[in-house]
């Protein structure tokens, strides 16, 4: 088993700004939680003019923080990592206050919607509405007076996720794809464990110095982080080839076998997770079954 050394230390209070870095400042919103930790950290990036990365929620305390952090200064852009609620759902009442541009990955309309009631987070998961003004792709470049952020599209844990590089900074904001806290959710069928391998390798690829993600603490040495995150889902994958071969034929029965001791209210997640590795491993050709993919449904091993 690789065990992970998370970082649950994170010194920070509601409504104060913590300054991050030169021209980097974070805000926490007071939206604490199983899936969100302490909440969703707001970044202002910028000395004269900003850009504020993921509003958070809609939550008139944290919008005044970031309004009141800015100051005199004009927030000129809004980035947004994914359009899931607690990071997005800030995003309307900010941008009327300030008038700014906001910068996305734009979510693909035609795409089937997944049951709400079936993700770890409920109903309150994803804002399937959410339109950036400004569409970006990977590698697109957004620039303000004193700062450019290049766009990475990291899907995995969302199709639409996209982390920010700080142009000559070494600086990732890498949004809830790479977080110190714990590990991503990957939950099908809006996460896809495919594309979130293939994302923390394109991270791993990289050199920078230090992560800011959209949860909990910063990362310095980002990517030794992101390399053991590969080897825990590496793990994980070898876990759930065990579990197979040792009689358990469906997710729903290996998931006991690979979380020993889970709290009740972490199953659903875990068994979303399970799904996600078996999904890969039978695209890998590893594992066959019928398809749509089920907790119940039975699994072979090829």
């Amino acid at each position: 088993m690789v065990e992970i050394a998370f970082r649950t230390d994170m010194d920070f209070s509601y409504g104060v700004p913590s300054p991050m870095a030169p021209g980097i400042v974070r805000l926490v919103a007071q939206n604490p939680g199983p899936f969100t930790f302490k909440g969703t950290n707001t970044y202002l990036v910028g000395s004269t003019s900003l850009a504020v990365i993921d509003p958070g929620p809609d939550d008139a305390r944290h919008r005044d923080a970031i309004l009141k952090a800015a100051g005199s200064r004009d927030i000129s852009h809004i980035f947004v990592t994914h359009a899931h609620r607690d990071h997005v759902d800030g995003v309307a009442a900010l941008r009327q206050a300030t008038g700014a541009q906001v910068c996305a990955f734009a979510r693909d309309p035609d795409a089937s919607r997944m049951a709400l009631s079936e993700t770890p987070q409920g109903s309150v998961f994803i804002d399937y509405d959410f339109k950036p003004e400004v569409a970006l792709c990977g590698g697109d470049t957004v620039s303000g007076r004193d700062w450019s952020l290049t766009a990475i599209h990291t899907p995995g844990h969302a199709p639409d996720h996209l982390s920010f590089a700080l142009e000559g900074r070494d600086t990732v904001f890498s949004g809830d794809h790479v977080m110190a806290w714990n590990t991503t959710v990957v939950a099908p069928p809006e996460g896809r464990m495919a594309d979130y391998i293939r994302s923390l390798e394109i991270l791993l690829d990289r050199s920078d110095e230090v992560f800011f993600p959209g949860h909990g603490g910063r990362l310095k040495d980002p990517q030794r982080t992101v390399k053991a995150y590969l080897l825990h889902r590496r793990w994980r994958e070898q876990a759930i080839m065990k579990a197979l071969s040792d009689g358990a034929e469906s997710v729903r029965r290996i998931v006991p076998e690979v979380y020993q001791g889970l709290a009740a209210h972490m199953l659903p997640a875990a068994t979303l997770s399970v799904q996600a590795h078996v999904e890969y491993l039978v695209e890998k050709g590893h594992v066959a079954c019928d398809l749509p993919m089920t907790p119940d449904r039975v699994l072979r091993v090829v």
